[in-house]
C-alpha cells in the first residue's frame, strides 16, 4: 500500500515540476500533443466566445494561435462573407486548421505562419481579434498584446481567454495590466479568475 501511494505522490510531483518547468520556459502547445486542444472547454466555450466579441458579418477577424480550429470554423461562419485570419507559430497548427475548413466548405480563412510578437499586419487593420489560452505561451506577452493593439483598428475589439489547469494560464491581473500598457481599454469579463474571457478595446 505503501508502494503505490509512494508511486502516486511520485507522479503528482513529477506532473507538478514539469507544469513549474513550462510555465517558466513559454512554449507553444507541439503539434504532437495537439489532443489536450481537443476536449470541450467549459466556460471558455466558442458560445461564450461569440458573446463576448460580438462578431459581425462581413468583418475581418484575427485569431492568434488557431490550434486545431475549435474557434476557428465557427467565427469563420459568424463573420461571413468577411474574413478570418490565423496567426501560429507553427505551420502544422495552420495546416490542421486549413484541412478542417476544406472539409466544411469553409474558404474565408487565411493562415499566416509567424511570432506573435511581431505581427506582419499593417496598422489598424482588424475589426476584432482574439486568442484563447495562448498569451502565456509567448515569451513577451506584454510585447504580443502591444501588437494586437497596433493591428486593431480605431474601435477594435480584442478577447482573451484563459483557463487553468493550463500551465500558462494568465491571471486576469497580469492581463489587464498588460493589454492597459498596450493601450487597451478593459470592457467587460465573463467567467471566473480561474476560467475567463475579458474583453478590451481600443479606444
Amino acid at each position: 500500500m505503501r508502494a503505490k501511494t509512494g508511486l502516486g505522490v511520485g507522479a503528482l510531483g513529477a506532473l507538478a515540476a514539469a507544469a513549474l518547468w513550462w510555465r517558466k520556459n513559454p512554449s507553444a502547445c507541439p503539434y504532437g500533443q495537439r489532443f489536450w486542444l481537443q476536449p470541450p472547454r467549459p466556460v471558455i466555450t466558442s458560445a461564450r466566445m461569440r458573446e463576448i466579441l460580438e462578431p459581425v458579418a462581413g468583418e475581418r477577424v484575427l485569431e492568434v494561435g488557431p490550434g486545431t480550429g475549435y474557434y476557428a470554423l465557427p467565427m469563420a461562419g459568424w463573420i461571413a462573407p468577411g474574413r478570418l485570419d490565423v496567426f501560429d507559430i507553427q505551420q502544422a497548427m495552420l495546416d490542421h486548421t486549413m484541412d478542417r475548413a476544406r472539409h466544411q466548405s469553409i474558404d474565408t480563412i487565411v493562415p499566416t505562419q509567424g511570432d506573435a510578437q511581431h505581427l506582419p499586419y499593417e496598422d489598424d487593420t482588424f475589426d476584432a481579434a482574439y486568442l484563447v489560452t495562448v498569451l502565456g505561451e509567448i515569451p513577451d506577452p506584454e510585447q504580443a498584446l502591444r501588437e494586437l493593439a497596433r493591428v486593431l483598428k480605431r474601435g477594435g475589439r480584442l478577447v482573451v481567454g484563459e483557463m487553468l489547469p493550463d500551465p500558462h494560464w494568465v491571471s486576469p491581473g497580469r492581463l489587464d495590466r498588460g493589454a492597459r500598457a498596450a493601450g487597451l481599454t478593459f470592457t467587460r469579463r465573463t467567467g471566473t479568475p480561474l476560467g475567463y474571457f475579458a474583453r478590451y478595446e481600443r479606444v
